[in-house]
Parts: C-alpha cells; sequence; structure tokens
C-alpha cells in the first residue's frame, strides 16, 4: 500500500530539494491513481512527473485540443475516463496521438494562485475509469501544494539536473518555442500567430516534440 495524499503533503519539507520535489510529487500521483501528472500555467508547462506527461502538455499545445485547454469551471475538476469513447469524434487528432501513447483516462484541475485560476494540473492514467471522490478531493489539494512549489522554485536554479525538458523542471519548458515564433515570423513576413500556427504544423507532421522543431529552427539562424 503507498502513502496517503494527505500523509505526504505533511511530509514535504520547506527544505527539500528539486530531486525530493519531485520523487513527492511523483509520489503524490500514484496515490492519485494516476501515472504522472503535469502544472501549466498560462500556456506554459512548468513542472512535469514523467516524459509522458510532458508530451501530453505540448500535445494539447501544438494541436489545440484537449480537455485541459476547456477549463471554465473554476470549481470543477474535467474528467475524461475513457478517451477512446469520449474525445475521438470532438478531437480526433488528440485522442489518436493519446491512444500512441497508450493514455486511457485523463483528469484536470485548475489551479490556483491565490483566489485566481491561473493554469492546469493534468493527470493521465493508462486504464479507462472514473477516479473516486476521495481522489478528486484531494487532487485539488495536490494541485495547490504543486502550485505552491512551482512559485517558490521560479526560476528554476541551474544546475546538473536542470535542462531542456528535464522532468520536473520549473523554467520556462517554452522559451525555445517563443523564440522560434519570432524567427519564422520575421523570416515569413507573418503574424505571430500565424508563425506559431506553421511551427505547430511542422512539429505535428514530423512527429518530433514542439520544443525540438523549434530548437532547430533556432539553431538553423546562428552564424556559422
Amino acid at each position: 500500500m503507498g502513502a496517503s495524499v494527505r500523509g505526504l503533503l505533511d511530509s514535504l519539507s520547506p527544505t527539500a530539494d528539486e530531486e525530493e520535489r519531485r520523487e513527492w510529487a511523483v509520489a503524490c500521483a500514484h496515490a492519485l491513481g494516476l501515472g504522472g501528472i503535469a502544472v501549466s500555467l498560462g500556456r506554459e508547462l512548468v513542472w512535469f512527473s514523467d516524459s509522458t506527461s510532458a508530451r501530453l502538455e505540448d500535445m494539447q499545445f501544438v494541436l489545440g485540443q484537449g480537455p485541459g485547454l476547456l477549463i471554465e469551471d473554476e470549481t470543477e475538476v474535467r474528467q475524461v475516463p475513457d478517451l477512446g469513447r469520449l474525445l475521438a469524434r470532438q478531437w480526433p487528432q488528440f485522442a489518436a496521438e493519446a491512444e500512441e501513447l497508450d493514455i486511457a483516462a485523463l483528469f484536470v484541475w485548475p489551479v490556483h494562485i491565490g483566489a485566481v485560476r491561473t493554469g492546469t494540473m493534468t493527470g493521465y492514467r493508462r486504464t479507462p475509469g472514473p477516479l473516486t471522490r476521495q481522489q478528486l478531493t484531494e487532487g485539488w489539494l495536490v494541485a495547490d501544494a504543486l502550485a505552491e512549489q512551482v512559485l517558490k522554485n521560479w526560476p528554476a536554479v541551474s544546475s546538473a539536473h536542470n535542462g531542456r525538458g528535464h522532468t520536473g523542471m520549473v523554467d520556462l519548458h517554452r522559451a525555445e518555442v517563443h523564440q522560434a515564433t519570432g524567427v519564422l515570423s520575421a523570416r515569413l513576413g507573418v503574424s505571430l500567430a500565424e508563425a506559431l500556427d506553421r511551427l505547430r504544423s511542422e512539429a505535428y507532421t514530423s512527429g518530433r516534440a514542439l520544443t525540438e522543431t523549434a530548437r532547430d529552427i533556432i539553431e538553423r539562424e546562428l552564424p556559422r
């Protein structure tokens, strides 16, 4: 039997280092019955427990599809307990990509900083089915705790454990996306919105991560 969410919330030390915070959050995800979790503030991915969590968030950003984009009610968790049944018609591209990752269910909690909703915490499972009432309730506690941890440790201090796409990083995961969008806008003479659409399209067509595609565009502009 794994640790309880409430026990984990009580166990996190204010002096925990990055690796301890990461292990704590992964344990929270598992205690909630989830394979992994990720936190986005605005449209920026700021924390993820594993590469699958990060990939799911990037897919929503690239495709403009997914449950995390439709959070409007600040008091409700968005549950998608069976991706194959519920998303195939509404978000066919996202559903197909999620299936490739062997994702069966998604759950999205609004993230609040004070009284303001600033983002989301998204958890995934590889088996279909809803969460229990207790898991849904305790997910709010984890979302609030993770938001607090992100703020306390923003931006991440550069270390051997940090880097592009590193698990648990809290620096700007998509900084290169914003830079590449500007490069494309200037190169092609199009608006930033259109440049971002083209960047997303290139990433989706190539099957590569959005940040990897952006990095290639930036590096092609560097002097040789």
